[in-house]
């Protein structure tokens, strides 16, 4: 086991009396604020007004914690959260319920990405529609900053050793300290599955990001701008099949993914693909056209 990454990191940054900060709510507060300040210069070089970049935060936020909580309850828990009203009441705010009927605050312990893909997509229909933004513009825009934020999700993960990965013997494998990364009551190595997916979204952003500012250099009407859904659908296509691979090296989340060819993760990664794909294609051949 010396041979490989002993990971115990402290899931809190720091305490002052009963008052914590936890590593992940500070890597998803860092990878919002970075897609905030992205995105916003987007705008800005888009020359869209201050005032409809404004209520897109608030949109985006409250879409994607809503969706991923939803994601994870109905998707992987259906059992637990969708079956009593102590379920329901836990899906829906972040506390636990204790047998003697009181409660205490927990957090949302329990986050699905697609479910927040979904939830954030429908936040921005709502948004474009209120705020009279295109919706491609909308989609292509926050799409360029999303492949950072999930980054920052991931290693939140990371640093709360969950999403573990397989046992492996690689050179680099974590030695993670947790009940669900034993087998037989033995810490194993395991693939850092979380880190894999956090240097990937991190290399597909630093590759969408290129790829706008390339185009936006180039003579209309060629150049594929934000407005045409192309980063909507490479940013789809590109994460999601990424995490369709991935989940091969990763140990099953729920009992019931036992014996699946594939799991819920890679089932749900299938019509993310299937429209990443197409709204990737789509202006690229429209630029063909007028080349």
């Amino acid at each position: 086991m010396t041979a490989f990454i002993d990971w115990q990191p402290s899931a809190e940054l720091f305490q002052i009396g009963s008052y914590s900060i936890r590593w992940y709510a500070l890597m998803w507060a860092t990878g919002l604020i970075s897609g905030y300040f992205i995105v916003r210069h987007l705008y800005q070089q888009q020359r869209i007004p201050q005032e409809k970049f404004d209520p897109l935060f608030l949109y985006c936020f409250f879409g994607i914690l809503i969706g991923a909580r939803l994601g994870h309850c109905i998707f992987y828990e259906p059992e637990r959260f969708l079956t009593s009203s102590q379920g329901i009441v836990e899906m829906l705010l972040p506390v636990r319920i204790q047998p003697d009927g009181s409660w205490t605050f927990h957090g949302y312990a329990g986050l699905a990405s697609h479910g927040g893909a979904i939830g954030a997509f429908i936040a921005m229909l709502i948004y474009s529609k209120r705020c009279d933004v295109k919706f491609l513009t909308v989609l292509d825009n926050v799409c360029i900053a999303t492949p950072l934020t999930a980054a920052c999700i991931r290693i939140g993960n990371l640093m709360n050793s969950e999403i573990v990965g397989k046992q492996t013997d690689v050179p680099w494998a974590f030695i993670f300290h947790t009940r669900d990364a034993m087998v037989d009551g033995q810490l194993v190595p395991r693939h850092p599955a979380q880190l894999y997916e956090a240097l990937a979204y991190i290399a597909i952003f630093i590759i969408t990001f290129i790829i706008y500012n390339a185009n936006r250099k180039k003579p209309e009407p060629s150049a594929i701008t934000a407005g045409t859904g192309f980063y909507f659908g490479l940013c789809l296509a590109l994460i999601f099949l990424f995490r369709f691979f991935i989940e091969f090296l990763k140990k099953e989340q729920v009992d019931f993914e036992r014996g699946m060819t594939l799991d819920m993760g890679q089932l749900l990664s299938l019509p993310f693909i299937i429209v990443g794909i197409y709204f990737t294609l789509r202006p690229l051949i429209k630029s063909r056209q007028h080349e």
